[in-house]
């Protein structure tokens, strides 16, 4: 096992065993616990009553961040020449198609996200084993196949994340970063908080929000007592 840090030292001082915090107070701690010398991300992690084995019980859908992620999104459009001009007015970092479809097939991944229509998805379907394990694979239920590539453009350069339970049924996402000042990242974790309630299967049972957590890139979790949370 690996000796801690004297920053890493530092930053468990300051928190008390076994207290929950409410999220404001989570949110002020994070930032006093973080001593990176970059922009580390504001991360949260949700522990939900679910059985993600279960098909009715995968929890998944999109939240579009009030404040942002606080991050430059690259954006990729691969659309028709009829949307290209409008996928390039709303943002978009790369507008095209063949020519980024022979790239990625050389390896190029250099984006963040990747926006397509319908009509184009047989033809980035070749492109799964690539753009799959690196999450950039488009995607209906997460907005990024779409008629109206505009708008997905401006909305993820806005702040739109998508995210997915995991296995052990934990939604682990950014949601910001530790620059924000604290009442931002409370508004953003509200937000991704409701979202999730929202998105409660009917076959769920139980305590749905079973724990949260705040971290910064590179510091320990603050639990956060879920009734503080106005979800």
């Amino acid at each position: 096992m690996s000796k801690l840090t004297k920053n890493q030292k530092l930053a468990l001082s300051k928190l008390e065993a076994g207290k929950t915090y409410t999220l404001a107070e989570a949110a002020e701690l994070v930032k006093e616990m973080t001593y990176t010398k970059f922009d580390a991300s504001l991360d949260i992690d949700v522990r939900l009553g679910v059985d993600p084995r279960k098909p009715n019980q995968m929890v998944r859908g999109v939240v579009t961040l009030p404040h942002g992620t606080g991050k430059q999104v690259r954006v990729l459009v691969l659309c028709n020449p009829d949307a290209a001009a409008a996928a390039t007015a709303a943002g978009a970092d790369y507008v095209g198609l063949d020519e980024y479809i022979e790239k990625i097939k050389g390896g190029w991944t250099d984006v963040d996200v990747i926006i397509t229509q319908p009509a184009i998805m047989g033809k980035i379907g070749a492109l799964g084993r690539i753009l799959g394990p690196r999450g950039l694979m488009p995607n209906p239920k997460s907005g990024t196949v779409t008629m109206d590539v505009a708008k997905a453009v401006e909305e993820v350069k806005k702040g739109k994340i998508d995210f997915k339970v995991d296995k052990n049924g934990i939604v682990h996402s950014s949601i910001g970063k530790v620059s924000f000042d604290a009442d931002k990242m409370v508004d953003n974790a509200r937000e991704f908080i409701a979202t999730l309630v929202k998105l409660k299967p009917a076959t769920a049972k139980g305590t749905y929000i079973k724990s949260v957590y705040l971290s910064s890139t590179m510091s320990p979790g603050v639990k956060i007592d879920p009734k503080s949370i106005d979800a």
